[in-house]
């Protein structure tokens, strides 16, 4: 849905703050028109319906007790046709809501999906994937279902007990009051339940996002599990989270049918006081057998939207729990987002305005730059100042877990700088749009991802518009086009869910020529060589310093061998920057990075010794 949430009024809040559909005001009213045409329908059908029994009253006192058939045609067709216009109206009416349910379900899903795009790297590392999955999934349909659905049957029994209750006080008063007798019991006992349910609810809810999250990782973990041999211990832990599951939601269904109980107790109550009443005042003659005939059939009736209510109070509770986490969702707010005048000139990342992108050098720069993880409570770095001119080559190395990617991270803008500020070609990168930032990068991660789909739909990802030709060309640069060759489709071979049908060292030289193909203005490889055998690497090495001429790149090394021509090192140690300089100055040194390499060189001489 393209128009977001308008503020609403104080007391249109106020009055939809108990319910919490406040926040479905954007999605009702961009489909008010059908929700109009249900609503009548709703209406028209709980009228048909209401009338209904007056048929039965009519045929019982005139063709029944009077023993005659005159008039019984026209009195067959008559009952007919509004028969079939119940069904009509029916139809249409599921019909509506059905549409309803799936146009604010889409829409609901694709403001969730595009919001999700714009939060930052650190949402997504305190959010798991199985929890995202369960509201953008799950909240979304109950959600929609109540919204449709739960409308149109709300009108209809409302409409259904006024028009019943308007035609019985019409037929005898006093016994009209006895079958109306439920409706104050079932609202005292719907309000004394309605806490429990609510945080019963709530619970089974955040239990059921728990199972979702360690499916999901059961499945996209799969291989790991099995290497590790801890298929036991997932079990148990997923059993676990069942039972707790089964516990909470057999407690909810306890006070449900608590509730349930006690109101079918209170409908059959009622209708026996009108089978008795009913039964004498019709003796004595004050009403006809068709007219207690007609007070059966509401009683009968009336039970249904009794309990439909009492089942729509249940799944309101629900409908809650649902809306708050989606709400949840949509009002969290990105840590790393533009300003609204970058917005307005530069455009966002849905609706980008490139014709006002300036060209982008490549100049970097540090300016006094503190910062710390937003989940952190160290600095990574303090008062930090880096100057990388346009074409420079910046290697970043450091033990495992050492903090390497957070220069990377704040050059692309996943994260903002506590203080001091970020320059590319001499302008704080906030003064820019990310969607020109990330535009302008190439990043080749350590573990490839391939969306799925084609080689070629993968290879264009990032520039849709591109030729054959310089598919080929991105293709042969990184010598990739023997994984071409290979396979039986060529460019139009399925690679399988994330690119599960390659090796990962031929998906890792996908991601190359993807990058490469975009030509981009800064160059981010984040170890993305440790992923392919030294042979591969090798044949890539040349390509990828050809490619990184003329381009400021930022290179995490994994093997320091790779990076000897590196115009700046940068050495991080326990997430601080510790050492900086070329190759022979830090060796020089004999320092950290020193260490670091004479120990790699060591080992791969061992290596490289063992295989001889």
């Amino acid at each position: 849905m393209k128009n977001k949430p308008k503020a609403q009024s104080a007391p249109a809040e106020k009055r939809l703050k108990f319910f919490g559909l406040g926040k479905l005001k954007p999605y009702i009213k961009t489909y008010r028109v059908l929700f109009a045409v249900l609503i009548f329908g709703s209406v028209v059908a709980s009228v048909l319906n209401t009338i209904t029994p007056l048929f039965q009253q009519y045929a019982i006192d005139n063709f029944i007790a009077n023993k005659t058939v005159d008039g019984l045609i026209t009195f067959a067709l008559l009952y007919a046709s509004v028969i079939l216009l119940c069904a009509v109206v029916d139809y249409f009416g599921s019909y509506a809501c059905c549409r309803l349910e799936m146009f604010i379900l889409r829409d609901m899903r694709r403001d969730a999906f595009n919001h999700l795009q714009t939060q930052s790297v650190s949402y997504f590392n305190q959010h798991s994937v199985g929890k995202l999955q369960a509201r953008v999934m799950s909240d979304t349909s109950s959600v929609a279902s109540i919204i449709a659905w739960d409308v149109h049957q709300s009108v209809w029994n409302i409409m259904y007990v006024i028009g019943s209750a308007v035609v019985m006080f019409i037929l005898q008063p006093l016994l009209a009051v006895c079958v109306l007798a439920i409706v104050p019991i079932v609202a005292l006992f719907s309000v004394y339940f309605n806490r429990t349910l609510t945080k019963e609810n709530r619970k089974v809810r955040e239990i059921n996002s728990e199972i979702t999250g360690a499916f999901n990782e059961g499945i996209t973990g799969a291989a790991t599990s099995k290497t590790l041999a801890v298929e036991r211990k997932l079990d148990g832990d997923f059993h676990a989270r069942t039972d707790s599951m089964k516990r909470k939601a057999t407690r909810l269904g306890h006070h449900r049918a608590l509730l349930f109980s006690i109101i079918s107790f209170a409908s059959s109550a009622a209708l026996a006081l009108v089978l008795w009443y009913g039964g004498v005042i019709t003796q004595e003659g004050v009403i006809k057998i068709g007219v207690l005939s007609v007070f059966m059939t509401y009683a009968q009736g009336l039970m249904e939207p009794v309990l439909w209510f009492v089942s729509a109070l249940s799944d309101l509770v629900t409908v809650r729990v649902n809306l708050e986490r989606f709400s949840t969702l949509m009002e969290s707010e990105s840590d790393v987002k533009d300003a609204p005048e970058v917005i307005e000139k530069y455009g966002d990342c849905f609706n980008p305005k490139r014709e006002n992108w300036e060209p982008i050098r490549g100049d970097v720069e540090f300016r006094d730059v503190t910062f710390k993880y937003p989940d952190g409570d160290e600095y990574v770095l303090e008062h930090f100042d880096l100057n990388v001119p346009q074409g420079t080559t910046v290697a970043i190395v450091g033990e495992t877990g050492a903090g390497k990617s957070t220069i990377v991270n704040l050059v692309c803008r996943f994260f903002e700088p506590t203080s001091g500020s970020i320059l590319i070609d001499g302008k704080d990168v906030r003064e820019r749009s990310i969607g020109w930032l990330h535009g302008n990068i190439g990043y080749v991660l350590q573990s490839p991802h391939l969306f799925s789909g084609t080689v070629r739909y993968n290879l264009t990802y990032g520039k849709e518009d591109a030729t054959d030709a310089e598919i080929d060309a991105a293709v042969k640069s990184v010598n990739a086009a023997a994984i071409i060759e290979r396979l039986d489709k060529g460019y139009d071979s399925e690679v399988g869910e994330g690119g599960n049908t390659l090796s990962t060292g031929e998906k890792q030289l996908l991601s190359f020529a993807r990058a490469i193909l975009v030509n981009p203005a800064i160059f981010v490889l984040d170890e993305a060589t440790s992923s392919i055998d030294t042979i591969t690497e090798k044949l890539i090495q040349s390509a990828i310093e050809k490619l990184m001429e003329n381009r400021t790149s930022f290179v995490i090394a994994h093997r320091l061998s790779t990076i000897r021509s590196a115009d700046i090192i940068l050495v991080v140690d326990g997430g601080k920057i510790v050492e900086r300089g070329s190759h022979a100055e830090l060796i020089k040194k004999r320092g950290t990075y020193y260490n670091l390499y004479m120990r790699q060189f060591q080992e791969e001489q061992v290596q490289n010794s063992g295989a001889v």
